[in-house]
């Protein structure tokens, strides 16, 4: 629940927490004979103190960009699987324990995401199809439709994937129809090589802080090939590499508010080291400018991007002072 900028508001609870869960894992280790014959451990409970492990290591994962807690979570993750703390967890009649199997199972789809298993992922994606069979079938819950909606949204991400995992740092610029025209993406894609490149040479400057930002209502092919050109370019790499640090930390944005934004800069900004330098990525849709009725001060008539939007109909009901705060989240295209 802590914001994931400024390292000092969080950094000393997960440390605390890491302790808490060490401690506990061990001690269930150490006298697992004894909880399972005069206290009733069951398989499951097990499993559920390894799968929040996993996801501690998870969460430090995204607020650090250190790619070996990704790879301790997935070990953890993993270990659940093979051992199958959670075989029997249907047998329990037990809802909330199904949606615990359920969430343990879209954690780990996410890590392998991460770490590019997409075999594993296929293998995972059947073995949650049947899982929300069984939950759905058994339990009729409410959330049944959010459920199929989870596995719809990863499938459908692993086949816009296929597609843009075969680009790589040598092939050609991706244009979309909504995004720069064929001359002005060359002349920006050019611009931002040399200037980067320069920098890196000249002054030893290196890419620490990366903020990327996304708010689109379309879908595009190879959005996210640009972006690992351009981390690739100045020096990142891929989520692969196993040593510390040599991935630049990230914040990943989805529709944030202007004052969410603003946070997530200043805060990458004041981390920065003497050396280092952050990189803004903004992904949204255009807008081409309409007259404005609130005044002259907004300056959109030229178009823009919507970097956090509302519908018109949203809009109508907001109280003035609100209106245009939203309509502040919308920037100028620098182009």
């Amino acid at each position: 629940d802590l914001p994931q900028y400024g390292h000092k508001q969080w950094q000393s609870h997960f440390g605390r927490a890491f302790d808490v869960y060490t401690k506990l894992w061990k001690f269930q280790q150490q006298h697992r004979q004894l909880l399972d014959g005069g206290y009733g451990l069951k398989r499951w409970q097990i499993g559920e103190i390894a799968s929040k492990i996993g996801q501690l290591y998870y969460h430090y994962y995204l607020r650090t960009s250190e790619t070996n807690y990704l790879n301790e979570s997935f070990a953890f993750y993993s270990a659940i699987r093979l051992r199958a703390y959670y075989s029997k967890a249907n047998k329990e009649e037990r809802p909330d324990l199904m949606v615990k199997k359920l969430r343990y199972y879209a954690r780990f789809v996410i890590v392998c995401l991460l770490l590019k298993k997409l075999p594993l992922v296929r293998e995972l994606i059947r073995e949650l199809a049947r899982q929300i069979e069984d939950y759905t079938g058994i339990y009729q819950p409410a959330d049944a439709a959010e459920w199929a909606q989870v596995l719809q949204e990863i499938r459908a991400f692993i086949a816009a994937d296929s597609v843009v995992s075969v680009l790589d740092q040598d092939s050609m610029p991706v244009v979309l129809s909504n995004r720069l025209s064929p001359s002005a993406a060359a002349a920006t894609s050019a611009l931002s090589t040399t200037t980067a490149a320069a920098a890196s040479s000249s002054s030893g400057l290196r890419l620490a802080e990366v903020v990327l930002h996304s708010n689109g209502s379309e879908y595009g092919r190879g959005g996210s090939a640009v972006v690992r050109q351009q981390l690739q370019l100045v020096g990142g790499s891929s989520a692969s590499a196993s040593s510390r640090r040599e991935n630049p930390h990230k914040y990943l944005l989805y529709k944030p508010s202007l004052a969410q934004l603003n946070a997530f800069l200043s805060s990458g900004f004041k981390e920065l080291p003497a050396d280092g330098v952050l990189m803004l990525y903004l992904s949204a849709d255009g807008d081409r400018g309409a007259p404005s009725k609130l005044g002259d001060d907004f300056g959109f008539a030229e178009g823009g991007v919507l970097t956090n939007s509302m519908r018109d109909s949203d809009q109508s009901q907001l109280p003035p002072r609100q209106k245009r705060s939203q309509n502040s989240a919308r920037y100028k295209n620098p182009h």
